[in-house]
C-alpha cells in the first residue's frame, strides 16, 4: 500500500506541483515554439509523453544494470543523451509514416525533443532521487503529462488571444511570456496539494 501511495505522490507532484515547464523551467523551447495551435501542442505532448516515459524506463534499466554494476556512473549524462536521441529518431520515423500531417506540423520541433532539457532532466532527476525503475517511469510519465497540460493550456490561450486587440508593444512573444508567467503563478497554487 505504501508503494501505491508513493507512486500517487510522485504522479501528482511531477505533473502539477513541480511542473517541468512552469516551476523547473525545463523544456521552454518547444513549450513556446509549438504552442500556437492546440492540435499541434497535443501532438507534441503525446510525443513527449512517449519519449520521456520510455527514456525513463530505458535510462533506469541502463543505470541500474550497467552503470552502477560496472561503477561508471560518471557516464550517465552521455548515456542518457544517446538513449534519448535514439528514442526521438524512432518517434520521428513512426510519425513520418503513420501521421504525416502531425509530422509536418511539428516540423523542426520534433528533432528538438532530442535536445529538450526536460527529457534529460527527468532521467537525471530519477537517478539523483534514487528512484527504482517503476517509480522513475511513473515520474517520467507524470512529468510528461505535466508538460502536455501546460503546453495545451498555453496553446488554447494563444488561440483565443490571437483575436484580441493587444497593445503593439505586447504583440507576439511578450504576451506569450506574460501568459506563461501567469500560468506559472497559477500552477504554484498546486503546491498546497502535498
Amino acid at each position: 500500500m505504501n508503494n501505491v501511495k508513493e507512486l500517487l505522490v510522485v504522479l501528482v507532484s511531477s505533473s502539477l506541483v513541480s511542473n517541468v515547464v512552469l516551476s523547473q523551467f525545463l523544456g521552454l523551447c518547444p513549450f513556446l515554439g509549438v504552442s500556437k495551435k492546440v492540435k499541434t501542442a497535443g501532438g507534441m505532448g503525446a510525443a513527449v509523453i512517449f519519449v520521456i516515459t520510455l527514456a525513463s524506463l530505458v535510462a533506469g534499466i541502463i543505470n541500474r544494470y550497467v552503470l552502477i554494476r560496472f561503477q561508471v556512473q560518471y557516464l550517465d549524462t552521455i548515456v542518457f543523451i544517446l538513449v534519448i536521441a535514439a528514442l526521438v529518431q524512432f518517434v520521428e520515423m513512426f510519425l513520418r509514416k503513420a501521421m504525416p500531417a502531425l509530422y509536418e506540423a511539428l516540423g523542426v520541433y520534433l528533432p528538438l525533443i532530442t535536445t529538450n532539457c526536460a527529457v534529460l532532466g527527468v532521467a537525471i532527476n530519477n537517478e539523483q532521487a534514487e528512484y527504482g525503475i517503476l517509480t522513475g517511469m511513473v515520474n517520467g510519465f507524470a512529468t510528461a503529462v505535466g508538460f502536455t497540460i501546460a503546453i495545451v493550456i498555453l496553446a488554447g490561450i494563444r488561440e483565443k488571444i490571437a483575436y484580441n486587440d493587444i497593445p503593439k508593444s505586447f504583440r507576439g512573444m511578450p504576451i506569450v511570456l506574460l501568459t506563461a508567467g501567469l500560468m506559472a503563478i497559477a500552477f504554484a497554487g498546486f503546491s498546497g496539494l502535498l
